[in-house]
């Protein structure tokens, strides 16, 4: 399967981005960041998949219920990893994770 992330990087869609709906802030930035992160640790492919498609939903219809379930899961994966080995996982992108799986 074409990485969500490459195909961003592809079509130079990344930004900064931050959407704001239903006073829930989801930064663009760190789904990509989470989604490269995924991958590039191999922790849960199903969940880099999932977290990819509940994106592009959210960019089609706004609803941002898959995108904060998906983040909370990372956001776990991610302090799992990060108690093993603290640089596997910057410390900003599980913070910027809380903001919007914590919501």
């Amino acid at each position: 399967m074409h990485c969500f992330v490459q195909i961003l990087k592809n079509r130079h869609l990344i930004s900064n981005q931050t959407y704001n709906i239903m006073s829930v802030k989801i930064s663009e930035k760190t789904i990509v960041s989470t989604l490269e992160k995924l991958e590039k640790l191999k922790l849960d492919e199903k969940l880099h998949s999932e977290l990819s498609w509940c994106w592009n939903s959210y960019l089609s219809d706004n609803n941002p219920v898959g995108v904060i379930a998906k983040s909370k899961l990372a956001l776990e994966l991610f302090k799992a990893k990060r108690e093993e080995n603290s640089r596997a996982v910057a410390k900003k992108l599980v913070d910027d994770l809380e903001k919007i799986a914590l919501n």
